[in-house]
């Protein structure tokens, strides 16, 4: 069953406005990660770009989103799954980006490794992100 934005915002303790509605729509349209540019450039001039920074922020804290990093060092972000919540995200997968067309791709089904610190470090996440040829590029 597919839940409302209007259910995914209230469920998160969060007020039902029209940045948040349109933004979370997007993601889940898209069903790819988005980046701050992306939903800036289709949303056209309806937020600017402080309230979409604000609300992509809400997101991730909200275990909603889950932020991608890249190889230049900028931010993805992509909806996350039903078990996240607010302080703890469960995203522990792989993240493809294809160097063709440049769509990123959360790949569920395939686990990140197990990594083992040396003494005296403690491991808060784990990144993993590769890229390549996606399956319509190839």
């Amino acid at each position: 069953m597919h839940t409302s934005i209007a259910d995914i915002l209230k469920q998160n303790q969060l007020s039902v406005t029209g940045s948040r509605t349109k933004i979370l729509e997007l993601f889940q349209q898209t069903g790819g990660a988005l980046a701050h540019a992306d939903i800036e450039l289709k949303t056209g001039e309806q937020f600017d770009r402080v309230t979409i920074y604000r609300t992509l922020q809400t997101f991730v804290e909200k275990g909603i989103i889950h932020t991608i990093p890249t190889a230049d060092n900028s931010v993805l972000y992509a909806l996350c799954k039903d078990q996240c919540s607010e302080g703890h995200h469960h995203d522990n997968h792989i993240h493809f980006i294809c160097d063709d067309c440049g769509t990123t791709y959360c790949l569920e089904q395939v686990a990140i490794p197990e990594v083992r610190l040396p003494n005296g470090f403690t491991k808060k996440q784990t990144d993993v992100v590769v890229s390549g040829l996606c399956n319509k590029c190839s």
